[in-house]
């Protein structure tokens, strides 16, 4: 009871203070899956004349990506780095914060602000890696190759953003319910105990990177019920 009390009045503070008084939820969710869509079938479409050997741009594109989310959230979410500190109070500062292992849903559709990429990283990170890439990959491999690549990275992160979405969704929700995100949800809401966010369980979509990383953790750590409140709302990781 104790360390509900703490994370509901951590909400509320970062709701009063870090939620925009005009922030739509129901905008968010567009930008993020119908804008997403838009870009993945325009990728697709600018593809022309395919030969089959280029459609392993998706498999190498889909490792790269789920290397890419492993790193990315291992380091810069969870260890403070010059110039991505942003990054770092965001994830480990606030959103582990906002959400532990005993409890993961969020109350209501304004908490998408600390689910969700926020608009201005998502376009710095598919404009300052995104392009670079697209023209790399046109210049060794042609521009199917680098379509197919990029049409992958969007198709990955909405696949990303819908799967964490789902996570912090209550547990009688549908999406929920589903078996896939049932048993991947439990990896996730192993690694939102304060004691082990900054070691196990940094995919946050298929636990390939942790696998073979030997970070890849299926059960809890004992004696979570008996976790300090100060502990579990993550108040060290913000430090």
């Amino acid at each position: 009871m104790i360390e509900h009390a703490a994370i509901q009045r951590y909400r509320e503070h970062y709701r009063a203070t870090e939620i925009p008084h005009g922030y739509r939820p129901l905008g968010h969710l567009l930008f993020t899956f119908g804008g997403g869509l838009l870009a993945f079938a325009t990728c697709l479409w600018l593809v022309d004349g395919l030969r089959p050997v280029e459609l392993l741009a998706v498999p190498a594109a889909f490792l790269y990506a789920n290397f890419a989310e492993y790193v990315g959230h291992r380091w810069p979410m969870h260890r403070p780095f010059r110039g991505l500190g942003l990054i770092y109070k965001r994830h480990a500062g606030q959103h582990h914060r906002f959400f532990t292992d005993q409890a993961m849903p969020f109350d209501g559709l304004r908490d998408l602000r600390a689910v969700l990429f926020p608009p201005s990283l998502v376009l710095f990170f598919f404009g300052g890696f995104g392009i670079p890439a697209w023209w790399a990959l046109d210049y060794f491999f042609g521009s199917n190759v680098a379509w197919l690549f990029i049409a992958t990275a969007i198709a990955y992160y909405l696949n990303y953003e819908f799967l964490h979405t789902a996570y912090h969704l209550p547990a009688a929700h549908s999406i929920a319910r589903i078996p896939l995100v049932r048993r991947l949800k439990w990896l996730h809401q192993t690694h939102h105990d304060p004691r082990q966010m900054a070691h196990a369980n940094f995919n946050i979509s298929y636990p390939l990177g942790d696998w073979l990383c030997g970070t890849l953790r299926r059960r809890p750590l004992a004696g979570a019920e008996q976790r300090p409140a100060t502990q579990a709302t993550g108040e060290k990781a913000s430090r």
